[in-house]
């Protein structure tokens, strides 16, 4: 359980995705404390759902063989299978995008007229600077639900089927889920300490890491996808067969 459990929050806590919306968040108008809500709202939803896991198994791990042993493995297996047929179709869809992107690159448009209309604001940039203003005038609460949208629920239920194993009347157990919550929101909490500490340069550094990590957000995801599904397929199929 430990091995699996902090592999799973190792890809949560490098998800791109969210880590790019964070960075928005605290380059907005009140950002530290809106980053704050979002860690929260982050964090709280790790506590619900090993929770709600607990809750149901009583903190005691279900006998090998039985109906809900077997249960949980296939509720993995089949989050393993569907985070790498996510991965493998995720790199396909990019794939097919790429050869139109070069066909663009090779035939460019015509210049403009010199007193014809102005250049148009690159697509990503003018949605970076949209969401940003909403943003500034949303309220800080927002944040926290933001960060529920946002959580990588595959590799959320993944770790619930993990937590099915957890056996709470040994202090180790405690000590894992803890770790658990606090890697798998390490990047996040680690930008917003950044924030708190160098407010003046932080937010225009963030900002340059989220555009470096647009450019790479899609091979991360497709790599982390399939890694962590093989991983909990060949867990679970050694699981039901061993």
């Amino acid at each position: 359980m430990v091995v699996d459990l902090l592999l799973i929050a190792l890809a949560i806590t490098l998800d791109p995705l969210p880590i790019m919306a964070f960075v928005l968040v605290v380059a907005s108008a009140r950002g530290a404390r809106k980053g704050m809500l979002f860690i929260l709202g982050w964090v709280a939803c790790f506590v619900v759902v090993i929770a709600l896991v607990l809750l149901l198994t009583g903190g005691r791990p279900p006998e090998p063989r039985s109906p809900p042993s077997t249960l949980s493995l296939v509720a993995k297996l089949l989050i393993g299978v569907s985070l790498v047929a996510y991965g493998i179709h995720r790199r396909r869809r990019s794939g097919r995008a790429r050869p139109r992107g070069r066909a663009r690159a090779q035939n460019p448009r015509p210049p403009a007229p010199a007193h014809g209309p102005a250049p148009a604001v690159p697509q990503r940039a003018e949605g970076s600077s949209s969401l940003t203003s909403r943003l500034d005038r949303g309220s800080a609460g927002a944040a926290a639900g933001l960060a529920v949208l946002l959580q990588p629920w595959g590799l959320v239920a993944a770790g619930a089927t993990t937590v099915v194993g957890a056996d709470t009347s040994q202090a180790t157990t405690w000590l894992v889920l803890l770790a658990f919550c606090l890697l798998a929101s390490a990047t996040l909490l680690a930008a917003e300490l950044y924030v708190v500490l160098r407010p003046a340069v932080a937010r225009s550094r963030l900002l340059r890491l989220r555009t470096w990590m647009q450019d790479h957000a899609e091979r991360a995801i497709v790599a982390g996808s399939i890694v962590i599904g093989l991983w909990l397929t060949g867990r679970s199929i050694y699981g039901l067969v061993g």
